[in-house]
């Protein structure tokens, strides 16, 4: 989605996600010298707004949220690959 789709769907400012694009809180895609966002993007702008409103957490805070929120998720994913390697690898059961 675009910038302006993106903005909509998140219900963000522009100046706001300007800063948060400068603080590296979201990553978007760089398609034709326009940024471009995805479904994950919007849902980790709600989590950036949640845990700046709701929860009063500071802008130090975020960054180490963020840290560990992608650290989780790439452990994550390195699992599920590790899951599937073993079960292409591990002899088959009655044959």
């Amino acid at each position: 989605m675009n910038k302006q789709q993106f903005l909509s769907s998140a219900g963000l400012e522009l100046r706001t996600l300007e800063f948060w694009i400068e603080q590296q809180w979201l990553l978007p895609d760089r398609v034709s010298d326009e940024d471009t966002f995805s479904e994950t993007d919007v849902a980790r702008a709600h989590l950036i707004h949640d845990l700046k409103g709701d929860f009063g957490v500071n802008d130090e805070g975020i960054d180490v949220i963020l840290h560990l929120v992608d650290q989780l998720h790439g452990l994550r994913r390195a699992f599920e690959l590790l899951q599937k390697d073993m079960q292409r690898s591990s002899p088959r059961q009655g044959t």
